[in-house]
């Protein structure tokens, strides 16, 4: 759903990028009481991770694929103010280096899928898992499939107010809710798959996990009781390194490998856009001649090398905000 340069006139434009620099000023601030000893390496490889996955678009309609966002993932693992942090990251560096949304619609794009995704996937995370306490997979799943068509109104309704181009706002909040409710459910098996995965290995690192797990408790013939599963604190003495060298490697994997299996088919605003008549008020990218442009297709470089270099750069800069987050904590502390 990355919004191009010229679907916005520049007053909405503006105000977006104010919305969100307020949006990531508040995030920093906040960030420093999730940023921890297991938040803080996290917080690069989820952000590194989102971005390897959003070059996957898998098929969701005839003529139509989809991508996972983000934000519901990365405000369950690492929290909603990092995860907005992480969002922000990975949409700057897919706007600078890859020509992957416009420049003038950063702040949109930051506003509609990192802010946006991020209060309402962790909003319905919080709801669920305090109505069925320990349910942290089936809410990950709500929490996903709910953020997605909630990001597509609310750039429709951006639109109706500030686009380019007259629409009809009926008709294009029913096409984009509808394609992007498809997304959804791609986006919620996606992060129920990852969460399950990390809570199945290191549920100490799960961030919106954090004292709702209860450990299993048996009870014998005679009234003795075994607990099965390792309790929260001994598990958050264990080393990062292994998980996090092996999420790194699955991500590469994915940015290098499976990238070139992705569906070249038109993402859901594209295809809203081209179906309704506004796709031609898309303006060109100041940088579109990069060799990095379109994940390497400007200057000949394989998708899975430009997915490789995307996630080391998203890796680096997200994890140098986080660390520096924690720092100021420390230092005012």
């Amino acid at each position: 759903m990355h919004v191009p340069d010229g679907f916005f006139n520049a007053a909405t434009s503006v105000s977006a990028g104010v919305v969100a620099a307020a949006g990531v000023a508040v995030c920093l601030r906040g960030a420093r009481r999730e940023l921890d000893d297991r938040t803080a390496p996290m917080a690069g490889l989820v952000a590194a991770f989102i971005f390897a996955v959003q070059m996957l678009n898998f098929p969701v309609a005839a003529g139509t694929s989809g991508h996972l966002l983000g934000g519901a993932l990365a405000a369950i693992l690492v929290g909603p103010y990092t995860g907005v942090l992480c969002m922000a990251v990975v949409l700057l560096v897919q706007g600078v280096f890859f020509a992957d949304g416009g420049l003038t619609a950063l702040g949109v794009n930051i506003t509609i899928m990192g802010i946006v995704t991020v209060l309402v996937g962790w909003g319905v995370f919080r709801l669920v898992t305090g109505l069925a306490r320990g349910k942290v997979v089936i809410a990950a799943f709500l929490a996903a499939l709910i953020s997605v068509p909630a990001s597509a109104l609310v750039f429709t309704l951006l639109f109706w107010i500030g686009g380019t181009a007259p629409i009809e706002i009926g008709a294009v909040a029913a096409a984009m809710g509808g394609v992007h409710l498809l997304i959804g459910i791609g986006e919620a098996l996606i992060t129920a798959a990852t969460v399950g995965a990390v809570l199945a290995v290191r549920p100490d690192l799960v961030y919106g996990a954090r004292g709702l797990a209860r450990p299993l408790v048996l009870r014998g013939a005679e009234g003795e009781s075994t607990i099965v599963g390792e309790p929260e604190p001994v598990a958050a003495t264990r080393s990062l390194k292994p998980f996090l060298l092996g999420g790194v490697g699955v991500t590469l994997v994915l940015a290098g490998l499976v990238s070139f299996f992705a569906s070249s088919s038109p993402d859901g605003l594209e295809a809203v856009a081209e179906n309704e008549g506004f796709i031609e008020r898309s303006s060109d990218h100041l940088f579109g001649g990069w060799a990095l442009a379109d994940y390497g297709d400007v200057g000949g470089i394989p998708v899975g090398v430009a997915g490789i270099i995307g996630v080391g750069l998203v890796l680096l800069i997200a994890g140098a905000v986080a660390y520096a987050a924690r720092r100021r904590n420390e230092i005012k502390v």
